[in-house]
């Protein structure tokens, strides 16, 4: 076995950032800016604003996105959720689990690199943080292997007060999705001292943010997060990702002006380990597809720059896949990918179809248990039923019942019924029914529940009579 072919082998049995005794090895990765670097860069901007808007943005009175797990409240794009809508979440998280599965068949770890919340906030504040405090790669090494004198105390004071800083701000961002923005301007405005509880828990969440972006950082992709395990499952060899072209690279060798680099066997990789400088992780993509590799497309911005510079075809690294780099032949979708696709398409269009479906107020019309019917007089027959009542929205309802079906009558016991916003309330209802309208044991009644003099909702019920 060649020397190349022990060190393909043998890479997979370590983890990149872990040495022989099981030392952290930490990552200095070089600051490198390219075409990919910059679309990715416009990108993370992109979605930073919006999540710092996001608790700001209001439709219909209501955030863009609240999750307010205290109150049981949940705000997606303005719409009120309730815990009665369970069913809804229950689809939502199938088309979800669904779509990850199909993004990563088709694209790979794409989302890791592009859209991750942590690759966001690493590469695109703290690590730019860095690159201002430390300097690049070469002088952040040199100031940790520094002893701790005056100029390396003020540089990590520096760097970990503005981490903290950010560190703080996004985690009143994100409390801010959990009680809303107002409720988090009425606790920055008021006396600290009423809520010591929500300081305590903001303090928490700041510590554990500083801690994963000044010490963690690239061990949750590594060690955390399940997508990188589940990648392993899901990807084939016609998945898409970030890929060094092994044909056309190997064998490696050092650049050698004018020399036909073909003629004496030599691939178009110049071995000049710009692509492991520059990532994240650490890892050598040459070695193959794994689980550390973030597809941030570092890699292929610094070697379409080595590339330009000696006058080879850019693409050494590049988006494609396995089979694709193999064969030579263009990327397809294939079965597999479409088969998914369509079952996702399903399951979103069921998910829609009773988001558009859902009622702003939702009831339940049970008969009291233990209860049968009642003979008010010669004609006339009773049932009683508990109604349980949900207001969905952010508005305030007065309920009315009334009989569709036009076989009974019906009468709230308590009056007049006047509906909170997001409120929950328990009547009894009181249905009446003439006896030539009973048909036996089980009269069907559809009953319809007005808010205003606008119909919301109905619900049919089975009347109790005497059989005949």
């Amino acid at each position: 076995m060649t020397h190349d072919e022990q060190r393909f082998d043998q890479f997979r049995d370590k983890i990149s950032t872990v040495d022989e005794k099981g030392k952290r090895i930490w990552v200095f990765p070089k600051k490198q800016v390219g075409k990919y670097f910059n679309r990715r860069q416009i990108f993370a901007y992109s979605l930073l604003a919006l999540l710092l808007a996001g608790p700001f943005i209001k439709i219909s009175g209501e955030p863009l996105l609240m999750i307010n797990i205290i109150e049981r409240k949940f705000v997606i794009f303005g719409q009120i959720f309730w815990p009665e809508d369970i069913f809804l979440f229950a689809f939502g998280m199938i088309a979800f689990v669904i779509l990850v599965i199909v993004f990563t068949v088709v694209f790979g770890r794409l989302f890791c690199g592009w859209a991750c919340p942590q690759t966001i906030f690493m590469e695109f504040i703290f690590r730019r943080i860095e690159y201002w405090v430390d300097g690049d790669w070469n002088q952040q090494k040199q100031l940790d292997k520094m002893p701790w004198n005056g100029h390396k105390i003020f540089k990590r004071t520096l760097k970990w007060s503005l981490f903290w800083l950010v560190s703080f701000v996004i985690a009143n961002i994100f409390l801010a999705y959990i009680i809303g923005s107002d409720g988090l301007k009425d606790i920055i405005i008021d006396d600290p001292k009423n809520h010591i509880g929500g300081l305590t828990a903001i303090v928490v969440f700041t510590t554990i943010f500083f801690a994963v972006f000044a010490w963690f950082r690239e061990q949750v992709c590594i060690a955390v997060c399940p997508y990188g395990r589940l990648q392993g499952v899901l990807l084939d060899k016609h998945s898409v990702l970030v890929a060094y072209d092994h044909v056309r690279g190997e064998k490696r060798a050092k650049f050698k002006k004018g020399e036909d680099r073909k003629a004496a066997g030599k691939g178009d990789c110049i071995d000049c380990h710009q692509c492991v400088n520059v990532c994240p992780t650490g890892i050598d993509i040459r070695n193959g597809t794994q689980l550390e590799c973030i597809n941030c497309t570092l890699c292929m911005d610094a070697c379409d720059q080595m590339m330009d510079g000696v006058g080879l075809k850019k693409g050494l690294i590049r988006y494609d896949s396995e089979s694709s780099i193999r064969t030579g032949e263009s990327w397809k979708i294939t079965r597999r990918a479409k088969a998914y696709i369509a079952l996702m398409i399903a399951i979103v269009g069921l998910l829609t179809t009773l988001l558009l479906t859902r009622s702003e107020i939702d009831t339940t019309i049970l008969r009291i248990r233990g209860t049968s019917y009642q003979h008010i007089d010669e004609d006339t027959y009773s049932n009683i039923y508990e109604v349980t009542i949900t207001n969905k929205t952010n508005q305030v309802h007065d309920v009315t019942f009334k009989v569709l079906s036009g076989n009974a009558e019906v009468e709230l016991i308590g009056g007049h019924l006047q509906l909170k916003e997001g409120e929950q309330v328990k009547r009894n209802l009181l249905v009446k029914m003439d006896d030539k309208n009973v048909t036996g044991p089980k009269t069907d009644v559809l009953i319809g529940i007005y808010s205003g003099d606008r119909l919301v909702d109905k619900e049919e019920i089975s009347f109790s009579g005497p059989g005949f």
